[in-house]
């Protein structure tokens, strides 16, 4: 085959794979009722004027299943760091004891279920989007490569096309686990 042929279909193959990942970090997001550090992941405090991850500045673990707890390395970040959980807008009310911040995560009810189900599901659509999105670029350059025969575009473009197949079943496999775990009660 074409080398251009096959650098169209590497680097279609990683596009795909990247959405895959992105939608990975998403699921990650979406807690599922069960206490875990990953739900303050995305949280960044104000540490001397930058913007910082707070796993960076502090210990996060989980004391049990409904309790996150945070210790920062200097104390004098209390505050900061309580008041950045709160502006993460995750739906969590730390309490702050003077040494840690403790975050009791709340028992999921039914309606809440259903609406992370719908955010899960708005992940998938979008990681389904950008794959799609990746095969007809993929299409449009193999359709411009002068110096490739037919049969060779026709069999890169049955690649790009298991590809796609064969990214979105993953895809959607994801949404399946996510969706059950975030509805098991």
């Amino acid at each position: 085959m074409n080398e251009e042929l096959d650098f169209i279909i590497d680097s279609t193959k990683e596009l795909m794979a990247n959405a895959i990942l992105h939608l990975e970090k998403e699921f990650r997001n979406i807690r599922a009722g069960k206490a875990s550090p990953a739900m303050l992941g995305n949280v960044t405090v104000d540490y001397y004027g930058s913007q910082t991850p707070l796993a960076q500045i502090a210990n996060v673990s989980t004391m049990d299943a409904h309790t996150i707890t945070v210790q920062p390395w200097e104390k004098n970040m209390l505050q900061g760091i309580e008041k950045a959980i709160m502006l993460a807008n995750l739906g969590f009310n730390p309490m702050n004891n003077g040494d840690i911040i403790i975050i009791n995560v709340p028992v999921l009810t039914e309606e809440r279920r259903r609406e992370l189900s719908k955010q899960a599901k708005a992940a998938t659509e979008f990681a389904k989007v950008s794959i799609r999105n990746g095969r007809r670029e993929a299409m449009s350059e193999i359709k411009k490569i002068e110096e490739a025969s037919e049969d060779m575009k026709a069999n890169a473009e049955i690649d790009i096309q298991k590809l796609t197949d064969d990214f979105i079943i993953e895809v959607d496999n994801h949404y399946k686990n996510k969706d059950q775990e975030i509805m098991k009660v």
